[in-house]
């Protein structure tokens, strides 16, 4: 009933591989030393940090969020005030029933956002209406805005402070690559602070 293609499995893996490589040669490695620098300082500030993404991108800004909250504890160092907007369900689900999908990460910033903070925009095409709404917002507040896209980086590259850009059109390895900054950044922040 079902018949898989047949296809050269491992040449498709090893193209991944090789594809990985060449895509991370080309990730630039002056926005992350920036990214780095906004999230100490607002970790220093007591400033919140509020991420966002849709979809794999939700699941990278969950990650991210963990990681921060938990991952760069010190003794003797502020912990992160941060927030995850795709992470209660209860509240993005009011929001998009009642005000529109486009709406669920701009309506939480709304009642949350303050000049300084730091918002941290993931979307791999760039293009994701309610991260670009609320973008917008972020930047009428004098947040500082840290995106992450992939692709042609679409209308959110030119909206952001820092721009972590995955020069890259293929989506799954995008989202690799932005996990693997999270990683990164984390592991830095919490380098930072040890004695």
């Amino acid at each position: 009933m079902y018949q898989a293609i047949e296809i050269d499995k491992m040449a498709r893996v090893e193209w991944y591989f090789d594809e990985m490589k060449a895509v991370l040669d080309r990730v630039d490695r002056g926005p992350i030393d920036e990214a780095i620098d906004a999230l100490h300082q607002a970790r220093i500030d007591g400033k919140q940090v509020f991420i966002m993404g849709n979809g794999g991108s939700a699941s990278t800004a969950t990650h991210m969020v963990c990681d921060l909250a938990k991952n760069t504890r010190q003794p003797d160092w502020p912990h992160y005030k941060v927030i995850g907007l795709a992470d209660n369900m209860a509240i993005f689900s009011a929001y998009g029933n009642d005000d529109g999908y486009d709406n669920v990460f701009r309506l939480q910033l709304a009642n949350l956002l303050n000049p300084g903070d730091v918002v941290v925009a993931i979307s791999t095409s760039g293009n994701s209406p309610n991260v670009v709404r609320a973008v917008d917002l972020a930047n009428e507040r004098g947040a500082t805005v840290i995106g992450m896209t992939g692709f042609g980086a679409g209308k959110l590259g030119p909206m952001v402070d820092i721009h972590l850009h995955v020069p890259s059109d293929c989506i799954e390895i995008v989202e690799d690559i932005h996990l693997m900054l999270e990683h990164m950044i984390t592991k830095v922040l919490r380098e930072m602070t040890r004695s």
